[in-house]
């Protein structure tokens, strides 16, 4: 006798069940694309899957009482299926009673506690294992297949299958049944497992990830911010101002004196931005030729003038969707701001000799050692351009108040430095550094770089030391022990009585300091930058005693 039509194996969509789960990256849409594959063949009522975990609802657990172990159970995972009595009824609810079946109850938790089949060929039969028989009468379910998820040797959970037809061992359903429910768990064990192995892969990645984001905040936080090396107030200041302006699409005006780092505050602004992965290009004002600006910034083509012999693209050609800097801006010829300022307003602009109109978009930062409000006022620059390109102005702060940074900024020069001359140089002493503090630097951190390079080069006849000019201010500088004072750029009358008096301080304070040493490395003359033959006719002068 040969096995009903309807329960014949049809091999096509279990084949097509096992190619769509080795194809899943997440262990739910395994889980549910097998009971749902499972829930459409013939005759197939409800599938459902639980898998082995640890107990975690034990207190409300409606099987607390059956169970031998609350410290792992099987957890209900996916379900589906669909009711003869009642069509709206919704069979894919884990949260059932049997969300949580013990391990070793009933035919599941058998089946998760020993990995081993269970089957009931005819329910009818046999409803007294059931916790619900009259549901088995109701919706004509009439036999009942389990497996286990079995991935090398380790019990996963299990899968079951409430069937509306028997299954008769004489007519081979019953093996039939049992056969393409076990190819189908040991595929949902293995790409169970698989998914476990992506979804770890994911994890892993994700916190690599943010420990990379975390490392690079410390990075910042230690090294400075970017390329912007100091630790003072002022410059924190300026720091957070890039931090609030940086991620929006605002023109920014960088002011400040020569050599104070305006170009790094530029780029650090774009490297923050939305458009960071675009260029950034920058134009010097300053140095372009009158005649050749409206080249520069908007490009030509041939034969526009003497010279031109191909087509040239302009910097807001190359800036387009990034961020053209504008430096030294207070440069710009008079003639030629209402031409930059048509294209900061409206994002077009021509080629020189050419009358095809271009778009572009661009954002500006523009940096400048001018007041440009004076230069409003007198004419030399037009107040519309002024207010376009000033919509957040950030100031860097001269070096001279800002003297917390120059030791770092001193280091970071000299790493350089050595780098690029290819000579190792000894760090900064505090000798080193008390010379540095003593100093106005009225060239900023430029000049500080530059001292420290020629530092560097005429070390190699073996003796480290700055050249500073001898013009040394005291009016910036504290004279104890070399720390600096408070103050601002008002230059200070100080009487004659007081000069002598704080000169006799200050040379005490190096001896002091270089512990009465007067010549050679770290000796007074250095911490103060004069001849040692100086240093001791003013000691004989001032009647200088070395104490005890």
């Amino acid at each position: 006798m040969t096995a009903p039509v309807e329960f014949a194996p049809d091999f096509g969509p279990l084949r097509r069940l096992v190619l769509d789960m080795a194809q899943q990256r997440s262990v739910n849409d395994v889980l549910k694309l097998t009971v749902e594959g499972l829930a459409e063949r013939p005759n197939v009522a409800l599938a459902r899957i639980w898998l082995t975990a640890p107990g975690d609802i034990c207190d409300g657990c409606p099987m607390r009482n059956e169970c031998p172990d609350q410290s792992a159970c099987l957890h209900l995972v996916a379900s589906a299926g669909r009711s003869r009595v009642d069509p709206g009824a919704d069979w894919s609810r884990i949260d059932g009673d049997f969300r949580r079946v013990p391990l070793g109850v009933h035919k599941v938790g058998e089946i998760g506690a020993t990995g081993e089949l269970s089957v009931v060929p005819d329910l009818q039969a046999d409803l007294s294992w059931l916790v619900h028989p009259d549901w088995a009468r109701r919706e004509d379910i009439l036999a009942f297949g389990g497996q286990p998820l079995i991935y090398k040797e380790q019990i996963l959970g299990a899968v079951a299958v409430f069937l509306r037809i028997k299954m008769d061992r004489e007519e081979g359903t019953v093996e039939e049944g049992l056969a393409w429910l076990r190819i189908i768990a040991d595929h949902v064990a293995t790409a169970i497992a698989n998914a476990r192995f992506f979804e770890e892969i994911e994890r892993l990645r994700h916190r690599l990830q943010m420990e990379n984001a975390y490392l690079r905040e410390e990075v910042l936080e230690s090294h400075g911010f970017g390329d912007i090396v100091g630790r003072s107030p002022a410059l924190r200041a300026v720091i957070d101002q890039i931090d609030l302006v940086a991620p929006t699409e605002a023109s920014v005006l960088i002011l400040g004196e020569s050599g104070t780092g305006k170009e790094l505050v530029a780029r650090e602004i774009h490297r923050r931005s939305q458009r960071s992965k675009q260029a950034m290009i920058r134009v010097n004002c300053a140095s372009i030729p009158r005649e050749l600006y409206e080249s520069e910034f908007f490009g030509h083509v041939r034969g526009a003038f003497t010279g031109a012999v191909k087509d040239r693209a302009g910097r807001f050609e190359l800036a387009d969707g990034g961020t053209l800097f504008l430096d030294e801006v207070g440069e710009i010829p008079l003639e030629l701001q209402s031409k930059l300022l048509r294209v900061l307003q409206d994002g077009q602009y021509e080629r020189v000799g050419d009358e095809r109109t271009r778009q572009t978009d661009v954002r500006i930062i523009a940096a400048t050692n001018r007041n440009l409000k004076q230069e409003v006022e007198a004419g030399r620059f037009r107040e519309d351009l002024y207010y376009r390109i000033n919509v957040f102005p950030i100031e860097v702060t001269p070096l001279r108040r800002r003297r917390d940074d120059i030791a770092p900024l001193g280091a970071h020069f000299l790493e350089l430095a050595s780098r690029k001359f290819q000579h190792r140089c000894p760090r900064l002493t505090q000798a080193h550094i008390a010379q540095l503090m003593s100093y106005d630097w009225p060239g900023n951190a430029r000049e500080l770089q530059n001292i420290i390079e020629r530092a560097v080069i005429t070390s190699r006849s073996g003796v480290f030391r700055f050249d500073l000019p001898q013009e040394a201010s005291t009016a910036d500088v504290g004279l104890h022990h070399g720390r600096p004072t408070a103050g601002d750029d008002t230059p200070e009358v100080v009487p004659d009585g007081e000069m002598r008096r704080r000169e006799r301080e200050n040379i005490r304070a190096a001896l002091h300091q270089a512990g009465w040493k007067i010549s050679g490395p770290g000796g007074a003359a250095e911490l103060l930058g004069m001849k040692p033959t100086t240093l001791a006719s003013r000691i004989k002068r001032l009647g200088l005693e070395k104490p005890g």
